[in-house]
């Protein structure tokens, strides 16, 4: 006959307390990994909101630069060309692969762009994509 000894009180705590430190960890390690993916992708957003300003910034700047010659050398009144200063500034964008609006009056050009920046982590908690928005404003000037 064999003798097992009576379970001693530590032996008794251990055995309530298995689980506890798994479940703890898991949800610390969710946390970490969110925490993770908001820094990592939101680095990325901001990467990709200074490219969208950039090509908004360019792209109202080609677009000013569109003068109305004929009104400029007669009157000597700086003037935008609305229709040469759309198609330039409307190229800018689609060369960058971006879509955008663009919107001229007499002697400013704004271009308002929009994009999207997939997400690398925070997609496995349902985020897919952060929407990135740029808009700038040039005005003529005298050449």
């Amino acid at each position: 006959m064999t003798c097992t000894p009576a379970p001693t009180a530590s032996r008794r705590i251990r055995a309530a307390d298995r689980g506890t430190v798994t479940a703890f960890t898991v949800v610390w390690l969710a946390a970490a990994l969110a925490l993770a993916g908001l820094v990592l992708d939101a680095g990325l957003a901001v990467s990709t909101k200074v490219n969208a300003r950039a090509v908004a910034n360019a792209a109202a700047r080609a677009g000013a630069r569109e003068l109305d010659l004929a009104a400029l050398r007669i009157n000597g009144v700086i003037r935008i060309d609305q229709n040469k200063a759309r198609t330039s500034a409307a190229g800018w964008i689609a060369r960058a692969g971006l879509r955008g609006t663009v919107t001229v009056t007499a002697d400013t050009v704004t271009v308002s762009v929009t994009t999207s920046q997939p997400t690398q982590l925070l997609g496995l908690i349902g985020i897919r994509s952060i929407p990135v928005h740029a808009t700038a404003t040039a005005e003529a000037i005298t050449p």
